[in-house]
Formats: C-alpha cells, sequence, structure tokens
C-alpha cells in the first residue's frame, strides 16, 4: 500500500508539474483560455499567471509526506474547478480550448476531457481519504522498511516510463510528418505523370476567405452522375451536419486524397453527410471517382456553386452544420482538409451551435453581453430583445458612407421582411434627429461610446452579427454591405 501511495503521488506531481510549466511557457494562451472560461479581461491575465504557479505549488507539496495531504486535497479542490468549469461551458453549449497542458498540449473542453479530470480527482480523492499520517513512501526518509535502492528503481522505472511516452509522442510526430511528405511526393508524381499541368493549392484561401461563420447556405439544384437533377432539401439535408468537398476530374491533389475520402465516409458517414461537387463531364468524374463512397456527387456546369459559396479552388472542404449554416472557412488544399476533417471528427456533434472556428477574433459562440441603451423614443433596450428568433445587430453610423449607400436596401428589406427572418437592432452612433429620418421600424440605440457595439465583436461600420433567441452569438463579424446581406441570406 505504501508502494502505491508513492506512486500515486509521483504520477500527480508530474501531472500538476507539466500543466503548470506547459502555462507558464504560453501566457498568452494561458490568458486566452482563462477569459473563455469566463474570467473577466481584467483579471485574465493575473490569473494566467497564479494558476500555473498554484499548479506547481500543488506540484512541489505531493512529493514529502509531511505536506502531500494538504497538496491532495488543494489538487482536488482545483481539478473540481476545473471540471465544473468544463461541464459549465458544455451546458452553454460552448467548447472553448481546456489549455490544460499549456504548450505541451491543449484540446478543446469535451467528454473525453471530463473523463480524463475525473480520473485525477480520484488519484487525488485516494491520498485524501488515507489521511494525512498514511502517505505512503517517503522517499526522502532512508530509516523506512524500503531500501534506498529500492527506491531508486521506483524513481528509475518512473522516468524510464516517462522517457518512453515522450519517445512514443515525438516518434508519432515524425510518422505524421512522413505521411504528408509522402503524401506531397505523390502529387508530384501525378504531376510529372500529366505533364505537369496542376500545381498543390495547399492553404490558398486567407483565413477571411469565403462566406461569414453562421450565414445560411444559399440554394441550389444539381445533376448527379446519371444526369438527374437533385433538390437542394436532398443535396444538403436538415438535422444532419455535412461536409462538402470541391473537386475536380483535372484536379491531381484530388485524385491523390481518394483513399482518404472513402476512408471518412467509411467512419463516420453515418453522423455526416458527405457531398462532393464537381466540374467537368459526368464520364471524366465516373472514371476518376467511380469507386465507392462517392455515390453523393454532383456536377456543376461552369463553377456556379464554388462562386455562390466562394470555394474557387480544388480541393476544398466546407462544413455546414444541421441547420444548414455556414459552420466553417473554406479549407483549401489537403493538409488544411486534413485538419478540418480532424476537427469535424473531434466535436460534439449533439452542442448547438455547431461550428469550427477559424481562429478570428469575433465573438461567435459568446453569450451576448449585458447592455441597456435608450432608443430615439427614450425607451430602454437590453438583452431582453432576444426572444423569438435570431436578431441582426448592425453597428452603424450617419457619418459612414458605406451606411448611406445600403440604407435604402436595408429599410425595404427591414420594412417587408417576413416571418422567418431575423429581427433588427441598429446600434448606432451620430446625433438622434440624424436617425429619425432613416425609416427603420425597428429599433435604433445611439452608442457614441463605442462601448455596447464592441462588446458584440463590432468595430468597423457597417458591420453586424446574428444572435440567436437564447441570447447567443452564433455568426462570425461580417464586415460590409456584402457580407451583411449574406448573412441574412440575401446576397447582394
Amino acid at each position: 500500500m505504501d508502494l502505491l501511495l508513492l506512486t500515486i503521488r509521483l504520477v500527480l506531481f508530474a501531472i500538476f508539474a507539466l500543466a503548470g510549466t506547459g502555462k507558464l511557457f504560453d501566457l498568452e494562451g494561458s490568458k486566452k483560455a482563462v477569459e473563455e472560461f469566463g474570467v473577466p479581461k481584467g483579471f485574465s491575465r493575473a490569473a494566467s499567471i497564479i494558476l500555473p504557479l498554484v499548479e506547481l505549488s500543488i506540484a512541489a507539496l505531493l512529493v514529502p509526506i509531511q505536506t502531500s495531504w494538504i497538496g491532495a486535497i488543494g489538487g482536488a479542490a482545483l481539478l473540481a474547478l476545473f471540471t465544473g468549469g468544463m461541464l459549465w461551458q458544455m451546458w452553454q453549449g460552448n467548447a472553448p480550448d481546456c489549455h490544460c497542458f499549456g504548450q505541451i498540449h491543449s484540446e478543446p473542453v469535451s467528454k473525453k476531457t471530463l473523463l480524463r479530470n475525473g480520473a485525477f480527482v480520484l488519484l487525488t480523492l485516494v491520498l485524501v481519504s488515507t489521511g494525512q499520517a498514511n502517505q505512503g513512501l517517503d522517499i526522502f526518509d532512508r530509516s523506512n522498511d524500503v531500501s534506498e535502492m529500492n527506491v531508486m528503481q521506483i524513481l528509475l522505472g518512473l522516468a524510464v516510463l516517462g522517457f518512453l511516452a515522450a519517445i512514443v509522442y515525438f516518434l508519432k510526430k515524425i510518422s505524421e510528418q512522413q505521411s504528408q511528405i509522402m503524401r506531397r511526393i505523390e502529387v508530384l508524381e501525378l504531376i510529372s505523370h500529366d505533364g505537369g499541368k496542376e500545381i498543390e493549392r495547399d492553404d490558398v484561401n486567407a483565413p477571411a476567405g469565403g462566406l461569414p461563420i453562421g450565414a445560411p447556405v444559399p440554394e441550389f439544384d444539381l445533376p448527379n452522375l446519371k444526369g438527374e437533377t437533385i433538390a437542394f432539401d436532398h443535396i444538403i439535408p436538415r438535422n444532419k451536419h455535412s461536409l462538402l468537398f470541391f473537386v475536380s476530374p483535372t484536379c491531381n491533389p484530388c485524385e491523390s486524397m481518394i483513399p482518404e475520402f472513402q476512408e471518412w465516409t467509411e467512419e463516420f458517414g453515418e453522423k455526416i453527410n458527405f457531398v462532393y461537387i464537381t466540374a467537368g463531364k459526368a464520364k471524366e468524374n465516373l472514371a476518376k471517382f467511380g469507386e465507392g463512397g462517392f455515390e453523393n456527387m454532383f456536377v456543376q456546369e461552369k463553377n456556379e456553386i464554388s462562386d455562390l459559396l466562394e470555394t474557387e479552388w480544388t480541393p476544398t472542404a466546407l462544413f455546414i452544420n444541421s441547420d444548414r449554416m455556414i459552420a466553417s472557412r473554406p479549407a483549401a488544399g489537403d493538409s488544411a482538409i486534413r485538419e478540418l476533417v480532424e476537427k469535424v471528427r473531434k466535436m460534439e456533434l449533439e452542442d448547438e451551435p455547431v461550428y469550427v472556428s477559424n481562429g478570428h477574433t469575433s465573438k461567435l459562440g459568446e453569450s451576448a453581453p449585458d447592455f441597456s441603451l435608450l432608443d430615439l423614443d427614450g425607451g430602454e433596450v437590453s438583452k431582453e430583445i432576444f426572444v423569438d428568433k435570431k436578431t441582426l445587430v448592425a453597428y452603424w453610423s450617419t457619418g459612414c458612407p458605406h451606411c448611406v449607400n445600403m440604407l435604402e436596401e436595408l429599410r425595404e428589406w427591414n420594412n417587408a421582411k417576413g416571418a422567418d427572418d431575423p429581427h433588427l437592432l441598429l446600434i448606432s452612433s451620430g446625433e438622434a434627429e440624424e436617425h429619425k429620418d432613416m425609416g427603420l421600424t425597428s429599433p435604433i440605440v445611439l452608442d457614441n461610446d463605442h462601448e455596447v457595439a464592441g462588446e458584440f465583436g463590432l468595430a468597423g461600420t457597417p458591420s453586424a452579427v446574428l444572435v440567436d433567441k437564447k441570447g447567443k452569438i452564433v455568426s462570425e463579424t461580417a464586415v460590409g454591405s456584402a457580407q451583411i446581406w449574406t448573412l441574412l441570406g440575401k446576397r447582394k
């Protein structure tokens, strides 16, 4: 039993030491993580420093038997706090990066991270339950029943295990890099066989490219490889997430990815709808993609769907959620596609809203801020406005020429919008009198200090986000009239 308790202490020491060290080497990542878990920005910097220091202190307390019981209590409390924070975020529908081991390892909050934390909590509770006087072998006391040689063997064994784990980790990284190199070689071979016509266009799309996350997918019908016209509702069905791949019979990188397309379809095709949109003639596509796994392939005539969804390169992948909303930016090139598929694989697909963030600093997925502003009639407008359905929160200025240019169309949409269209809340700057002649029936509130608009992630004018009826921001920030109309499903 004494040997077991010593082993538990050393394992927990390693866990807390790694967690604290990893966070200290990535303070910016730690700061971002604590903010995503709800720590106010004014305290996030201090929290990002204090947290790893607390973890390192717990690690130090766990080694001597005189302090290990206190360290175990502290570890159990800290892990319980982490677990509670994770459960709260998951209940809110969020999946922030746990940043559990900082620079060493990090991943989004999920059932996997909860189970791992639960295992760590159980280890701390074993030490707590045995009592302060029974914490196992004292590695600093040579007078105990176990010889120094046995203690050294224990420590050596743990060191060997750690060393082997590190070797496995780095071998995995090397294997991944080797796989990528082999893919590049395959592509080069295909190019050389085809006279060098094609080149791999890996990650060519800028992060800002494509339709904003949260925008509805424009409807379209397309013929399949048999020439039968298939309706949009069958191509992108509601209530099932979709991965949309843009390929071409003349695209060599697409050909090199065929085995992966088939593997992914077999792995989780029951949960996700795999759709392929190609160009060219049906005969060419059957020759290249005629094997199993490409039953949902549809042919565009002149890249009209690629233009509609702003996915101009092949191969490109796009994730669409079960509400038929854009749920990722275009992933162009084989590496970007693999990254997107890997992120989708790890997601809790039952959560809402489902999206793959592209790393932008927008407020996507966050709760709308608490606010209180007066409308033009002096009435109070607050977060309580978000009921019934989505609301387009737009940031405006009467001195912005781009805003003025889209005013007439916005007024026409606002005054004639149907039951399925979002509400409109206009946050603007300027004088109240300047806004009364705009002719909008929706509320207009003034925010001349840019306090509330900034909390929605709105910086320039015009810009906008969508907020759902639960008060959660469910789109990226759309900047400019074209992207705002895209959020409304009214492509201009």
